[in-house]
């Protein structure tokens, strides 16, 4: 099954099955217990095994593994990949793939161009992260396994493709998957319009401003002469007439080149200034740039009052429209804060609906950060400004939070596993801003969900002294995997491990992974009342001598009940158990249709609050 599987796989990702193509790199996972003593090293048995799929040529074995994960990588045709396949000793060929980086800025890190038209990224500065696959062909699930099997903490981004829902990446279980907050900072540039009204905005630009108290024309670029309107509305390079945006105010739709570059096209056109405007699938959510003109960022409602005034001043013929943009520097204490980014990636978990991904929110919007004083700020090849500093925004931003915040528990608690960690993390997560309510949701304005926020926006204080956590071994991974019907040959690509899944079955389901949030997915098949339950295990981390009683907050139209409903400790480091009950009744739906519903169960000794979120969702087969 596993041979078929990445047969297909390497077959996807091919136009011809030719011996005489050109080499591409795979990742070559090794059963590194079968080495023949006869080779001295592993990486002379690699050599070996390379050598045997196409004789008479020099092996290209570029790296070995054999830390977290044993085996080599080495560039090869498919034809040799699929010879190798068929070695004993291989478990599995896994072809590379490009990930891209989860800042929303600088597709020049990753050699794309701007002018790309092989259409990988929907905006150049906005990598998603790979597509969500099972977890024994994810070379960063095989990876990580390895790495928390050893007790290294993994966290990794959730990816910058939302505000959509099924975008979050690298959603393993053993995986700290983060999205992204905004902080109560940011640097308001608002556009102010010939009629009075002021559009709010956001910028990094420092240079030379406009003229203070200057109106500028202004003029949308999708409405000028010449070309198709659809390519100047995006401001892409060659779509301007400079005789149309010579000394204006240019306004520009997001898409398809980076922000950034389209301030390059409108300075190269002659423009005095850009609006960026978002479209509706970026929403309110705004993300400041340092930009290589006076320019700002607007949402998608403030784009559209700007086109409203362009068409009715076209239309009135009475006075030509004016703007100009307002910077005001830095603004702190910016209520409300946290928000869900608009990028951050969301769920529900693609790959194991058991699991709610994202796990945690951490900073994620306009982040200092360092930045390599070879790349202008705008990360534009024609910048030339040198920094060692800049602005960034994205998970990537968001993740390294909460690296830094698992190193500082570690050092605080060394006892501690990776799951522990997790654990403290999720449970003191808030869901609450400085307002006082739940947190908002940058793209609409509205309330925002578990499935964007995971368990809440990490606490580093209250993670210190969490009170309980959930622990989860190795083993209790691989159960997890057998109660996902994994095969064992998927479960050993994943794990590394001569799984058995006798065990599993005293599990019960995917969904009594000892994780800090509860998640079941129910397909109504017809079904009028549906229930399931849960097993969690907590560990005492707090006071030796302590009682825990349970709040139960059910998600809407659900029954949830707990037992015992009070956990009594006498020592630190004792585990106990406690059961949840979940029942539901269907509801009507379209076919394919779904309906996510959510609550938390507490447990509280006084002094210590330990929530778990918990996610209903009923959906309706096709």
């Amino acid at each position: 099954m596993l041979s078929l599987l990445c047969l297909l796989c390497l077959l996807s990702l091919t136009t011809s099955s030719s011996t005489n193509e050109q080499p591409r790199t795979f990742i070559v996972q090794v059963q590194h217990d079968t080495k023949p003593s006869i080779f001295p090293t592993h990486q002379h048995w690699y050599i070996s095994s390379l050598s045997s799929i196409s004789p008479g040529t020099t092996p290209r074995l570029l790296h070995t593994y054999d830390t977290v994960f044993h085996g080599f990588s080495a560039k090869i045709s498919l034809a040799e990949a699929l010879k190798l396949q068929t070695l004993p000793h291989i478990v599995a060929v896994i072809p590379e793939r490009v990930r891209h980086l989860h800042t929303t800025r600088s597709p020049q890190f990753l050699g794309l161009k701007t002018s790309d038209s092989a259409g990988l990224l929907k905006e150049s500065d906005f990598g998603v992260g790979g597509v969500v696959v099972p977890y024994y062909l994810d070379a960063i699930a095989i990876g990580s396994f390895g790495a928390v099997d050893c007790g290294v903490f993994v966290s990794a981004s959730a990816g910058n493709g939302g505000p959509g829902g099924l975008s979050v990446t690298n959603v393993a279980p053993w995986v700290t998957t983060v999205g992204a907050g905004t902080i109560d900072r940011d640097f308001p540039a608002d556009v102010k319009l010939g009629n009075g009204k002021v559009i709010s905005g956001v910028s990094l630009y420092g240079g030379p401003g406009l003229a203070s108290g200057k109106m500028y024309p202004v003029v949308y670029a999708g409405s000028g002469d010449g070309g198709d309107g659809y390519s100047g509305s995006l401001c892409v390079e060659g779509s301007l007439d400079p005789k149309f945006v010579e000394g204006k105010i240019v306004l520009c739709d997001r898409g398809v080149n980076s922000r950034a570059a389209k301030g390059e096209v409108v300075k190269m056109a002659g423009g005095v200034g850009m609006i960026l405007a978002n479209g509706v699938f970026d929403g309110e959510g705004l993300v400041a740039d340092c930009h290589v003109l006076p320019a700002t960022a607007v949402g998608a409602s403030g784009g559209d009052e700007i086109r409203k005034y362009l068409s009715a001043a076209a239309k009135s013929k009475s006075s030509p429209p004016t703007a100009t943009i307002v910077f005001k520097g830095t603004r702190v204490n910016v209520r409300p804060a946290p928000v869900v980014s608009s990028f951050s990636a969301r769920g529900p978990n693609p790959e194991s609906p058991e699991i709610l991904k994202p796990d945690v929110i951490a900073p994620g919007l306009n982040i200092l950060a360092a930045w390599p004083d070879k790349i202008g700020p705008s990360g534009i090849p024609s910048d030339k400004r040198k920094i060692e500093f800049n602005i960034l925004s994205g998970t990537s931003m968001a993740c390294p939070h909460v690296s830094g915040l698992a190193a500082l528990l570690k050092a605080a608690h060394p006892e501690w596993s990776p799951a522990a960690i997790r654990s403290a993390l999720m449970t003191t997560a808030y869901t609450v801003d400085n307002r006082g309510g739940t947190m908002l949701d940058e793209s609409t304005g509205n309330v925002s969900t578990v499935l964007d926020f995971g368990a809440g926006h990490v606490h580093p204080q209250k993670a210190m002294d969490p009170g309980l956590i959930y622990d989860i071994t190795s083993f209790d991974y691989i159960d997890f995997l057998c109660n996902s019907n994994y095969t064992l040959n998927n479960i050993q690509v994943a794990t590394r491990r001569n799984a058995d899944c006798s065990g599993a079955k005293r599990a019960g389901h995917a969904g009594n992974l000892n994780y800090p949030s509860l998640s079941v997915l129910f397909q109504q098949y017809g079904k009028h009342h549906m229930s399931t339950h849960f097993i969690r295990t907590v560990t005492n981390v707090g006071d030796a001598k302590s009682v825990y009683k349970v709040t139960i907050r059910p998600p809407g139209d659900t029954v949830v009940t707990v037992q015992p409903e009070k956990l009594v400790f006498r020592r630190v480091g004792q585990k106990l158990n406690f059961l949840v009950r979940v029942q539901t009744t269907a509801v009507k739906l379209a076919p394919g249709a779904s309906s996510m519903r959510s609550g938390s169960i507490i447990w509280s000794d006084g002094k210590h609050t330990v929530t778990s979120p918990i996610v209903v969702t009923l959906q309706q087969p096709l």
